[in-house]
């Protein structure tokens, strides 16, 4: 999810029945990066219910950070049972049924969270995961992606089962296949952010760390995702640019949100990788989506030497357990 700035708006009650609304406290911000709207956050204190939601209860059981993202949104729609989903505080128009905001850098708002509920279970998919807004703001991408996470393994309950949603872009690619005990090698600001936010959700015990590669699915704006980002810049007219040699496991979004959701339900722990029955070439991967999609949209080629920001080689995800919770998924693309 690339994270958006917005004007920040108050709720009306706080997250916890009785208690009173909450007040704002000076503004802080981030300096914003020309063209890069997610670079700059406002922020007010706390967390947040939009007006008219239901309240925050002590005994909800799972928190889903990042809801609004590609992996969160997916997460959510596939959730069961009593689920609470939050964006971060800069969220202009929240998904469908999140109702809540949060910025996990914000500490004071992450210890007044959990000194007010305690959830048994989490899913974090909270973080800025734009290549390029990294590599121009690295400042931004460390507090929000590796701050955050820390701040969050730090005031949840010690006894919260906490799965952390990351990224094959801890890897650079050309040394794979890719499995759990593979030795992290990221090529960008974005893939180190992911490195060290991982290290702090394995400091800590009852967690899972979940890398994957390419989510395909609707995404809650409409235009983040492989999919959505084809159709949202054709339908305007934008030209589109795809790296040609990039391979990368891609797996439809709704089986990997329930991959997910079976291994928050299960008692593993360490790293567990989401894997595809093959690996996909970007270009092979957006041909297939314009076709299957009927999207008419057309795009150049590139090579990851000519881009301006770094891109990954070939990461092939592989897994080295055996259970039903490593068995690949169909891959997008002759899956």
């Amino acid at each position: 999810m690339v994270w958006g700035m917005g004007r920040v708006r108050m709720a009306g009650r706080d997250c916890m029945a009785r208690a009173t609304a909450m007040s704002a406290k000076p503004v802080r911000s981030v300096r914003p990066v020309p063209g890069h709207r997610p670079a700059c956050r406002t922020r007010a204190a706390g967390f947040r219910t939009r007006r008219g939601s239901r309240i925050l209860r002590a005994d909800v059981v799972t928190f889903l950070f990042g809801a609004g993202s590609m992996l969160g949104w997916s997460i959510w729609r596939e959730r069961a049972g009593e689920t609470i989903g939050f964006c971060n505080a800069s969220t202009r128009r929240l998904p469908d049924g999140v109702s809540h905001a949060i910025d996990l850098d914000d500490e004071a708002a992450v210890r007044d969270l959990f000194a007010r509920a305690r959830p048994s279970l989490i899913i974090n998919c909270a973080g800025v995961c734009d290549v390029e807004t990294c590599e121009r703001s690295p400042d931004f991408a460390w507090e929000v992606n590796v701050v955050g996470t820390r701040l969050l393994c730090e005031h949840a309950p010690p006894e919260v089962r906490l799965v952390h949603c990351s990224s094959d872009h801890v890897f650079g690619g050309d040394a794979g296949p890719y499995d759990e005990a593979s030795p992290t090698a990221p090529i960008s600001v974005y893939g180190r952010t992911r490195v060290a936010a991982e290290a702090h959700v394995l400091a800590r015990a009852n967690t899972v760390v979940v890398r994957a590669g390419l989510w395909i699915g609707p995404s809650a704006t409409g235009r983040i995702g492989h999919l959505d980002w084809l159709r949202h810049r054709h339908e305007r007219g934008l030209p589109m640019t795809v790296v040609a040699d990039e391979h990368r496991s891609a797996v439809w979004a709704t089986d990997a949100a329930r991959r997910v959701w079976a291994i928050a339900r299960s008692d593993v722990t360490g790293v567990r990788h989401i894997t595809a029955t093959r690996t996909v070439s970007r270009p092979e991967l957006a041909d297939y989506l314009v076709r299957r999609f009927d999207l008419g949209a057309r795009f150049a080629l590139a090579r990851r030497a000519d881009r301006p920001t770094p891109h990954l080689g070939r990461v092939d995800l592989a897994t080295r357990y055996q259970d039903d919770l490593a068995a690949p998924l169909p891959s997008v693309v002759g899956g």
